[in-house]
């Protein structure tokens, strides 16, 4: 089992930054890809950034390039998403979770086990 548990959410203007945590605990962390996904009132789930066990691979969902870094520090056993210019349409709550099968896709939410309870991040305009 893992447990996941996100922090760092908040109300911020547009154009402005936050950055979220998610630490773990349980499995051995540094063995796992981990993903954030995000979800806004009314809409699906979706992926947000997906960074491998060592940190070297990440991969980003277009509306996000450029904006946010997905990071961890396994030490730490944490994982991490700047966010920077962020746009209303970045309001969701954000979750991070553990890529367990990684025959599927970063995008996939096959992909993943292990979800956190989500953070609220909400950006005015």
């Amino acid at each position: 089992q893992v447990q996941l548990v996100e922090s760092g959410g908040g109300l911020v203007q547009a154009g402005g930054s936050l950055r979220l945590s998610c630490a773990a605990s349980g499995r051995t962390f540094s063995n796992y890809g981990m993903g954030w996904f995000r979800q806004a009132p009314g809409k699906e789930r979706e992926f947000v950034a997906g960074i491998s066990w060592s940190g070297v691979e990440t991969n980003y969902a277009d509306s996000v390039k450029g904006r946010f870094t997905i990071s961890r520090d396994n030490a730490k056993r944490t994982v991490y998403l700047q966010m920077n210019s962020l746009k209303p349409e970045d309001t969701a709550v954000y979750y991070c979770a553990v890529s367990t099968k990684n025959y599927f896709g970063w995008s996939d939410y096959r992909r993943y086990d292990y979800w956190g309870q989500g953070t609220q991040v909400t950006v005015s305009s």
